[in-house]
């Protein structure tokens, strides 16, 4: 394939489409970010508040349901894929991004509990189209495919700050394989992982060397047995957690389907006011449930005492509840309030006889994220890079296939019913059919 001409070009094409895209991408992100420190931590202190009042998300999340519903009601695109869906690679048009951007600045900012990889992947299919079509690029369907990959992988590899997980996270977004490719991928992950704690265990206890890539970084205490035999149980927990609650947004996003505008308006609404619960019940920030939680999840990991046990109970029921009405109405993406989810069981369950604090959150986090994209590859990729720790390689991966598989095995819900044809859609014609 490398020796013909027109792939070449392709390759090179795809290269230069990921600079403004990755430019773009990071523009984005600085948006929303400090879109949301404005009106979470700025706006509340110019009132008078130390931080954001217990009813600061009623208004929030009221105004931004409105919006996306409009969006969702009015613009091509429907202002992106549902949540509860999960992530998906395909059926963005370059036409669709206004409805994106604006469904993605509004939404998130004003605290749904959603993430912004979801938007940006479409962002970033967009994009790459339209910088083709800007270029005259033949438009074929095996181009528009590449293109749209290629540029929804510079997009989400600005968020994470590592290509990697950008391009593992597409390769199976995007079905790269079909189904043969999870029928080999999760033996050989599963055993990479069993193989990595037999060797471990067997280095610790002969005492014996074999050359290591170790260059020295300190290091937490090492994995025990206790830690392992805790993996069975917790990762299975945490995945029926995190199952319902896309279950419940399933839900959600059918009963939304019957009034685009009213539905999404009420299911934001009630999202708030589970926030809402959740500030009055702990006396403390709403933010704490709202919004993505990728920067509470940066918290609870430094410092997890300043979050007593009722704290963490409300949170994981009210974010959870919130999770769960936004994943069918507003647009955003599931990561980031999963692993958050699964960090907190892992830092309220960290007591257990024998399980540590890194442990208990490497498996919480793994098998939240892996329950939330069925993703194990991009699972484990995705929380090793943000624990930092090689040392809890094996239980990510342990924890991510048992959560994987018990999640395929569990039933769905209801099928999330596609949103009414727009008028914006009928005017533009067919699109090209979803991958």
């Amino acid at each position: 394939m490398l020796a013909r001409p027109e792939y070449r070009k392709a390759l090179v094409f795809c290269g230069l489409i990921g600079i403004p895209v990755a430019l773009i991408a990071f523009w984005f992100l600085v948006a929303l970010n400090r879109l949301e420190r404005l009106i979470w931590t700025d706006w509340p202190r110019h009132l008078g508040h130390e931080h954001a009042p217990w009813w600061w998300a009623l208004p929030l999340l009221t105004v931004a349901g409105l919006i996306v519903g409009l969006v969702a009601a009015r613009l091509q695109g429907r202002g992106g894929h549902v949540p509860a869906g999960g992530l998906h690679a395909g059926g963005i048009t370059r036409k669709a991004l206004p409805g994106v951007l604006i469904a993605a600045l509004v939404a998130l900012p004003l605290g749904a509990v959603l993430g912004p990889e979801a938007p940006l992947i479409a962002m970033g299919t967009g994009l790459a189209l339209l910088f083709a079509r800007l270029a005259r690029a033949p438009e074929t369907e095996a181009s528009t495919a590449l293109l749209g990959a290629a540029g929804a992988a510079a997009a989400v590899s600005a968020l994470f700050g590592n290509p990697i997980v950008g391009a593992v996270l597409l390769m199976e977004v995007a079905g790269v394989g079909g189904p043969q490719l999870f029928a080999v991928m999760l033996p050989a992950l599963l055993a990479s992982g069993v193989g990595d704690l037999v060797f471990t265990g067997f280095v610790r206890w002969t005492g014996l060397a074999t050359g290591s890539l170790d260059i020295g970084l300190p290091k937490p205490p090492p994995l025990d047995w206790a830690d392992v035999l805790w993996v069975p149980v917790l990762a299975p927990a945490v995945a029926l957690f995190i199952h319902w609650l896309f279950v419940g947004g399933r839900f959600a996003a059918r009963f939304v389907a019957t009034g685009t505008v009213r539905g999404t308006t009420l299911c934001a609404l009630g999202a708030a006011l589970c926030i809402t619960l959740y500030a009055v019940s702990t006396g403390r920030s709403p933010a704490e449930a709202a919004l993505s939680g990728e920067s509470a999840l940066s918290h609870l990991a430094q410092d997890p005492h300043a979050w007593p046990v009722g704290a963490l109970i409300a949170v994981l029921a009210f974010k959870g509840l919130a999770y769960a009405l936004c994943l069918g109405s507003l647009r955003g993406g599931p990561v980031f309030p999963s692993l958050f989810l699964g960090g907190a069981a892992g830092v309220l369950l960290a007591p257990l006889p024998g399980l540590g604090l890194v442990p208990a959150m490497a498996v919480g986090m793994a098998a939240a994220v892996t329950a939330a994209l069925r993703l194990p590859v991009s699972s484990v990729v995705l929380v090793v890079l943000l624990l930092g720790n090689v040392d809890t390689v094996a239980l990510v991966v342990l924890a991510s296939v048992v959560s994987f598989v018990l999640a395929q095995r569990l039933p769905e819900g209801p099928h999330i019913p596609a949103i009414s044809e727009t008028s914006a859609d009928r005017a533009a014609g067919p699109q090209a059919p979803r991958r």
